[in-house]
């Protein structure tokens, strides 16, 4: 059976290392220095593992991406690629994680889904986890693999444009619920983006409400239970999720998925780039 949500480190134990049945990427990063997640990959990772860094492989900012925003999607095509040169061929198992609380190997495993690949997921509890079931460690230069052969397959996941969300606005066809942290929702800090505050009428769930103090993801009933209260009665087939710049919004995707809520919209370009356009509302509070 294939991993399609988590993976426990004790589950991937059983089925690391064997490069031809399972790859292992660890995305690591950090905003604020961003070559701390390859320095840190390099120092110490799980085995095998191939390092994809969220600025060079899990973006595009060549002018090229698929969406505007901070951190714009590369397309498909160019993005599997990428996924055939790591080793990757869909027929293999991918595990995704980094050591920041799931908040940027969710990025990829959101991308596989992307192109069609269901057989991605997040390590549950990330590095932290792996260490804690007595995974064993190595250093160095990223590891590289026999090229393989990734094509693109019908997307599992609905890809929102600031078109789409702009034109169902206040409808009661559409849902959004907002990833960052409360005081960048309601506008009264913005440390990244030029304009402060949140797209009008979007929720508010910062994404580390999804994970528990043990540093993994809480049990999905109690998921259920705490995304069904900020909805309200809505729909979650109405749900579109979105951050600052596509990236930390998909704790909550994959927390909603783990719940059993279904599939939902990422809108990857989010809040960086709604703000971009001075004619889009904007609301504060």
């Amino acid at each position: 059976m294939p991993y399609t949500t988590l993976i426990t480190a004790e589950q991937l134990l059983q089925i690391h290392p064997n490069p031809a049945q399972v790859t292992v990427f660890d995305c690591s990063f950090d905003l604020m220095n961003s070559a701390s997640g390859e320095s840190s990959f390099a120092q110490a990772r799980i085995p095998g593992a191939v390092y994809a860094d969220l600025n060079q492989t899990l973006s595009d900012k060549s002018g090229q991406g698929v969406n505007g925003g901070r951190h714009p999607l590369p397309s498909r095509e160019k993005f599997a690629q990428w996924l055939g040169a790591a080793g990757l061929s869909n027929q293999m198992q991918a595990v995704v994680y980094d050591r920041q609380g799931a908040n940027y190997c969710g990025r990829l495993w959101w991308m596989l889904k992307w192109l069609g690949h269901d057989s991605v997921a997040v390590l549950d509890g990330g590095w932290q986890a792996w260490l804690a079931a007595g995974g064993a460690s190595a250093s160095g230069p990223s590891p590289t693999y026999p090229p393989a052969t990734f094509t693109p397959k019908p997307s599992l996941w609905v890809l929102e444009t600031s078109e789409s969300v702009a034109s169902k606005l206040g409808r009661p066809s559409q849902t959004l619920i907002d990833a960052r942290a409360t005081p960048r929702y309601k506008g009264e800090v913005e440390p990244l983006d030029p304009v402060a505050g949140h797209i009008p009428g979007a929720l508010n769930r910062p994404f580390g409400l999804n994970i528990g103090t043990d540093g993994k993801f809480k049990p999905a009933a109690q998921l259920k239970t705490e995304f069904e209260a900020l909805l309200a009665g809505r729909s979650p087939a109405t749900v579109v999720h979105h951050c600052g710049s596509g990236v930390s919004a998909i704790p909550n995707v994959l927390a909603m998925q783990i719940a059993g809520l279904g599939t939902t919209g990422l809108y990857a370009g989010s809040w960086s780039e709604w703000c971009s356009d001075p004619t889009r509302p904007v609301a504060q509070g």
